[in-house]
């Protein structure tokens, strides 16, 4: 288990280090996928496209910065949701009921959607967690990053 832990910091300070802002060239549309939610109710994310902005998380409960960036989705929830993104949280490759217990311990205000499998992570060629994906309107990918980018946000607003 310390080993584990150990790993998984090492991995998570390599890929707060690699995410970046996507230029007009380099857009890509993001992966189609369905998951279920922990009421088992089947997410889309094709079923936003020409509608609303996406924020997708990736992360798992036993990893530390994950908590902290979820924390702060928390708090900011209401102004995203003003801004006009969807909120959807990717719990990758735990159990419903490890996930579930979190969620409600936490009190997240937005969807939590599992990934058991990691198929979509790897469809998104996850490096690691926690990882944000800003999607637009045409579902289009803008930024991959590993922490909520603060700078960058207000100039997501107008694409």
């Amino acid at each position: 288990m310390l080993m584990r832990i150990k790993f998984c910091l090492v991995l998570a300070a390599f890929v707060f280090l690699s995410g970046h802002y996507l230029n007009a060239d380099e857009l890509r549309l993001a992966p189609d996928f369905t998951l279920q939610d922990l009421d088992k109710v089947p997410f889309t994310l094709s079923e936003y496209r020409d509608k609303q902005k996406v924020i997708l998380f990736f992360w798992a409960t036993w990893c530390p910065y994950c908590r902290k960036e979820l924390r702060l989705l928390s708090d900011r929830y209401a102004d995203l949701l003003k801004d006009g993104w969807e909120v959807v949280a990717i719990d990758v490759g735990e159990s419903s009921a490890r996930v579930s217990s979190f969620v409600k311990s936490y009190n997240l205000p937005f969807r939590v959607i599992l990934d058991i499998d990691q198929s979509v992570a790897s469809a998104y060629e996850l490096i690691g967690i926690p990882t944000y994906f800003f999607i637009n309107k045409k579902g289009d990918i803008l930024l991959a990053e590993n922490y909520f980018p603060e700078r960058e946000y207000k100039g997501l607003l107008a694409q």
